[in-house]
């Protein structure tokens, strides 16, 4: 565990420094236990002599003053240390994840790396000092009584000796226990929390359905395993800290009772007999303690192993002599294989995007028209094959020049709880207004701006919730202009939109299109964008099916054809909504 602990941090002067500072101190505190042999053979005689003593009381006094300064000067340092290392390993984190390839930033690891940089990452740095502190002082506090009992008597010494390993076997067992009870009761927790989003998220369907309090059956589903999983955790971990207990008061029995043996024997004088009691309760005393901190330092392992995890993930690949300059625009695929894990998307896919042109992704749902798009943009690395951007493979490029010359329209797009502008600003910080305003009215994002309380400045909320889709949408799509980015990759940014928002949306995107500047890939459904499209490719189980111009295919009659005719006729079918 202190390995693991050990291995977060890149730089870890501060637990070596709180860790030795730990240590001097249950050190100090050993020895001045050691200096009761010299002052009790002294005081305890038929007549005390207090000229031997007094040396031995004085090096004490001086021992306890110091121990009390080192304490007052520990304190301070550990919180300090605790707050520096968490903020250190969040930051350790988040370099890391900034390295990574975007495809990694799903779901359910944006929730792991939410947790780690809150929760675990405050954890770890707040019990490596609060708990990892008494820890050192209760494995290093008895190994120095057992220094001082061998210069005392080496045969009862073996006896404190021999008590440990027995009592650490034990330990690991509980410990292992608690670890894996902790686990349980955190994936329970997490479940509640989610389950706790749900009921802020569903509130207006809860509340219909007469479950607005009690948050419907998965809520209390999850409670009740809540429950159950402390109770079953508390009646796992009750036996092996009980033998831990016990495994302790034996090992004092066994002090006392061999000890006295000694003294009725004559091998062991009174004076050094009651000096052993006396360390052997205050060896047994941090030993004893040791299964009060198992179950937080097992705690503090899993956040670790949770965050490790995190770290762990390969990043992106750095060639030391990487491009630093796209020569062109144009995009090329050739026999590109990927796979999400087991599952195949993409075989042996091959095809050209001229520098300037459009080109248009169709095919049914699942067909890799969206992996193309992450592809390019280098969310994954290519299982097979290469991707070919301006001439040069992708992973020959820099990712911040890759980066900086593609725009991305996502489907579902994420604004920042903060104003229209702000928003904007992220694709270009440095836009002057008339900038701003000129992407604004290429997008039909003008039109909305006019209507908003407070224009430019209106918050957005959180993920953009104060927006309609499709305005949401026009946002993105102003990005893109205002980004000047000289490839654009465009995900289905018109569906599901209602009529008015589907038609501003199309004709921004046309507006990109026309741009010779500008080579843009766009996953199209609408008949107008695909129309407008120099090229098609038509994409099916993962392979390309054709290739071809808008009007070539379609008098071809094949997939391509097929899905133009189903567009049209669902169009054509269309009942516009209400808003």
């Amino acid at each position: 565990m202190i390995r693991k602990l050990y291995n977060l941090w890149p730089d870890r002067s501060i637990l070596l420094r709180i860790g030795a500072l730990q240590a001097v101190l249950a050190i100090l505190q050993g020895l001045l236990l050691g200096l009761l042999v010299p002052i009790l053979r002294a005081l305890l005689q038929a007549e005390p002599d207090f000229q031997a003593a007094a040396p031995w009381l004085i090096a004490g006094a001086i021992g306890l003053l110091l121990y009390w300064v080192l304490t007052v000067i520990a304190t301070p340092i550990g919180f300090a240390a605790s707050m520096e290392l968490a903020a250190a390993l969040r930051h350790h984190v988040m370099r890391h994840v900034a390295t990574l390839p975007l495809g990694w930033f799903t779901a359910a690891n944006k929730a792991r790396l939410a947790r780690a940089v809150t929760a675990d990452a405050g954890n770890i740095g707040h019990l490596a000092v609060v708990i990892g502190a008494p820890a050192i002082v209760s494995m290093l506090v008895p190994l120095t009584i057992i220094g001082v009992a061998m210069t005392l008597e080496w045969r009862v010494a073996l006896v404190f000796l021999a008590i440990i390993p027995v009592a650490l076997l034990t330990l690991r067992h509980s410990g292992r226990i608690a670890s894996e009870a902790d686990i349980e009761l955190e994936e329970a927790a997490t479940e509640i929390a989610g389950r706790a989003i749900e009921l802020g998220q569903a509130q207006t369907v809860l509340r219909a359905a007469g479950q607005g309090q009690s948050g419907g059956i998965r809520m209390r589903e999850a409670l009740d395993e809540h429950r159950a999983s402390y109770r079953r955790g508390l009646r796992r971990v009750m036996l092996p800290d009980l033998s831990y207990t016990a495994i302790v008061l034996g090992g004092f029995i066994a002090i006392l009772a061999f000890s006295v043996y000694l003294l009725l024997s004559g091998s062991l004088a009174l004076t050094d007999t009651i000096v052993l009691l006396v360390l052997a309760v205050r060896y047994l005393e941090p030993l004893g303690n040791l299964i009060e901190l198992i179950g937080a330092l097992r705690a503090m392992e899993n956040a670790a192993v949770r965050v490790q995890s995190i770290l762990d993930t390969p990043t992106l690949r750095y060639l030391p002599h990487a491009a630093t300059a796209l020569e062109h625009t144009g995009i090329e695929f050739e026999n590109v294989t990927f796979s999400y894990g087991n599952t195949p998307v993409l075989s042996d896919v091959t095809f050209r995007c001229p520098a300037g042109s459009t080109t248009a992704l169709v095919g049914p749902s699942g067909s890799g028209k969206t992996t193309v798009t992450r592809l390019i943009a280098r969310f994954f690395d290519v299982d097979a094959g290469c991707v070919r951007v301006g001439g040069a493979d992708v992973r020959q490029l820099d990712p911040g020049v890759l980066l900086n010359d593609i725009a991305i329209v996502f489907q579902e797009v994420y604004l920042f709880d903060s104003s229209i502008e702000e928003n904007l600003r992220l694709a270009r910080p440095d836009a002057s207004s008339e900038e701003l305003n000129e992407a604004a009215r290429a997008a039909r994002l003008d039109e909305v701006i006019e209507r908003l309380p407070d224009g430019w400045q209106t918050r957005v909320g959180e993920g953009g919730s104060r927006l309609s889709g499709g305005e949401r949408q026009r946002v993105s799509i102003a990005r893109a202009f205002l980004k000047q980015a000289r490839i654009v990759l465009i995900d289905e940014a018109a569906s599901a939109l209602d009529p008015e928002n589907e038609r501003a949306v199309s004709e921004a995107i046309a507006r990109l299109a026309r741009d010779r500047r500008r080579t843009v890939i766009v996953i199209a459904h609408r008949p107008a964008t695909l129309v407008a499209a120099d090229q098609v490719v038509a994409l099916e189980g993962g392979r390309v099916a054709e290739i071809g111009s808008p009007t070539e295919l379609r008098a071809a009659g094949g997939i391509f054809a097929k899905l133009y005719g189903q567009y049209e006729q669902a169009r054509s079918w269309h009942i516009p909504r209400r808003n």
